[in-house]
């Protein structure tokens, strides 16, 4: 039986107002599939299968649900109804996202499916997001860039993303099979100028460039906002130079270069580096007027160790830094607060991740007393075997030792301080202590128990088993509270103990 015209517009408009812009802004996007088939699955169920309720609603809220599920998912919702076969031309956002496996099986779909949408929508419909994954294959390659530039030229794209895989993971890479990825790379940038030119954010792998390579990329790419290198350099022992306008994020993971240089980058803002393989001058910020967030890791096997008033010299405006050091030999040499205040002037956040569980923690305290802004600071102490540089054991993990300048120092800023691994031992309960007598205005303390991670459990029983001195009772806690707090004269932090397991 029909409904009559009151009731369906009474349940299109529950479905609107049930599946509205706010409400699909938190769903997943396998949620939104589902979403679309149940509403449809019903909808026949109710109607008897005579209409298409899909088709009546309004095109703004098809296209929001169709924009959240990535546009191969939302290609497959096409037979849902007739009238959504016409919505790819008016889509604002073209993701193609696939796993490494689903990519495997359906790359030619990336090249195919990105012709066939940028070829036919409308140039009066704004492209807000493009986004494409795909492997480094010529020819699928060169399709996929002429549609791109085709589109940055004829329409209006205001962000164009770029993900290249290769077909070999980088644990099965040779320098010979870098080599080859990198030559592939440039000749796809030479044969699609308007793409690269066009591109806003690029990720890359597994690539041995030329000397000057890297250079000539990014002077193709000028409205490169973010640049992202995995396993990538210019040869063994390389120096990266890199000067750009328009370069806001740069993230550096692995690759052989002895020093990256960031020489002139006016608008960059946030920096990753992570597995440097030489210690003499790993990174050098030169002009970066704008970098805030730092975010810097490293097992860092050999002796030498960095310092952060040479590091940050030219880069005082760092206000988030992050520093890891894969449970290994502390990597920054504790320094006088007189000779960092300079450089630490902004700073407002400090992570410092993986330290290890034998470490003596105090000496982070450097931190707190040259950084007069200090907001926040999160500790991780944590023994992660797992990692392929903690089970070589081939660092010397001596202590890092460091007396403060000012016994009696003070710092009004800090509000919050996060420490993951705590045990009731006096290395953390002397710590705590310490830091609630010098942050007088602090109102948060967060105790976590030891992280677990599988992986450690499953390879390292023994380690993942050992004893914890967690507090578990209601009369441990309180009588550690007491303990952290009886020193201090001005601050009363509420502390909280949150266990993970």
């Amino acid at each position: 039986m029909k409904f009559n015209r009151g009731r369906r517009r009474s349940r299109d408009s529950e479905i609107a107002a049930c599946y509205g812009e706010e409400r699909l802004s938190e769903l997943a996007s396998d949620v939104v599939v589902k979403v679309l088939g149940t509403v449809k699955t019903q909808w026949k169920k109710a109607a008897g299968n005579a209409e298409d309720r899909l088709s009546e609603l309004p095109n703004d809220l098809l296209l929001n649900i169709l924009e959240r599920v990535g546009t191969l998912d939302a290609i497959r919702t096409y037979i849902l109804s007739k009238r959504l076969q016409k919505l790819p031309t008016m889509l604002s956002q073209i993701v193609i996202d696939l796993s490494p496996r689903d990519l495997y099986e359906m790359d030619g779909v990336v090249a195919e499916v990105t012709d066939k949408i940028l070829s036919t929508r409308s140039p009066q419909i704004t492209v807000h997001k493009l986004k494409l994954k795909f492997f480094l294959v010529p020819s699928r390659c060169l399709s996929i860039g002429k549609s791109v530039g085709l589109a940055m030229v004829t329409q209006k794209l205001d962000a164009a993303e770029f993900e290249i895989m290769t077909q070999k993971d980088f644990s099965h890479c040779t320098d010979a099979h870098r080599l080859l990825y990198a030559q592939k790379f440039n000749d796809f940038v030479r044969d699609c100028p308007d793409a690269f030119a066009g591109l806003t954010r690029l990720h890359l792998r597994n690539m041995r460039f030329g000397k000057s390579d890297i250079s000539n990329i990014l002077s193709h790419c000028k409205r490169l906002e973010f640049l992202s290198f995995f396993e990538c350099d210019e040869g063994d022992r390389s120096v990266l130079h890199v000067e750009h306008a328009q370069l806001v994020e740069l993230v550096i993971i692995f690759g052989k270069f002895e020093t990256v240089e960031l020489a002139c980058l006016p608008k960059l803002q946030r920096m990753i580096y992570r597995d440097w393989q030489y210690d003499d001058n790993p990174l050098v910020l030169g002009f970066v007027p704008q970098l805030s967030k730092l975010s810097l890791a490293c097992p860092y096997i050999s002796g030498k160790t960095l310092n952060l008033s040479k590091l940050l010299a030219n880069a005082p405006t760092v206000s988030d830094l992050y520093l890891e050091f894969r449970s290994e030999k502390i990597w920054i040499q504790p320094e006088c607060p007189k000779v960092l205040a300079r450089v630490l002037a902004k700073l407002r956040f400090v992570n410092l991740d993986h330290l290890r569980e034998e470490c003596d923690v105090s000496w982070t305290l450097f931190l707190l007393e040259a950084a007069p802004y200090l907001e926040e600071l999160c500790i991780t102490v944590w023994d992660h075997k797992c990692r392929i540089e903690s089970q070589k054991s081939v660092s010397k993990k001596t202590d890092v030792k460091w007396e403060p300048s000012d016994p009696h120092f003070k710092q009004k800023n800090l509000a919050r301080l996060t420490i993951y691994g705590f045990q009731s031992d006096d290395n953390f309960i002397g710590y705590v202590r310490r830091v609630i007598q010098a942050a007088a205005n602090i109102r948060e303390v967060s105790l976590h128990a030891r992280k677990v991670c599988p992986l450690c459990f499953e390879k390292f029983p023994q380690v993942a088993l050992r004893p914890s001195s967690y507090p578990r009772t209601s009369e441990e806690l309180d009588l550690l509270r007491e303990k952290m707090t009886a020193a201090s004269a001005t601050a009363s932090p509420v502390i909280h103990f949150r266990s993970l397991g």
